[in-house]
């Protein structure tokens, strides 16, 4: 469990290698979401986003995103949004340990 000095002012990590699944849970936790096996898809997906593009995807990359590596059904903003309430691409990437995507408020 990390103190909160690992967290900036919006509850996002301030260093990535931070990041863990236990992390996850604590930060989840926090926004009143308990963590399923669809969360931890879109979570690792979010991640490999991070990785391959060296940013935290807005909201219309993530579905696009997610509709590549996992098909229609699950590549759509609806479905985000029941996993994320709110701001999918902005909790989900908070989660994942993943900076803020820029253009989120």
């Amino acid at each position: 469990m990390l103190g909160p000095e690992a967290f900036d002012r919006e509850g996002f990590l301030r260093n990535l290698q931070d990041w863990s699944p236990s992390v996850a849970e604590q930060i989840a936790r926090a926004e009143g979401i308990e963590l399923g096996e669809g969360h931890w898809e879109i979570l690792h997906l979010l991640r490999d986003y991070y990785a391959q593009f060296d940013s935290s995807p807005a909201m219309r990359p993530l579905v696009k995103y997610c509709a590549a590596k996992l098909g229609a059904d699950k590549g759509k903003s609806l479905y985000l949004l029941s996993l994320f309430p709110g701001s999918p691409a902005k909790l989900g990437s908070k989660i994942a340990g993943l900076p803020k995507p820029e253009n989120c408020l």
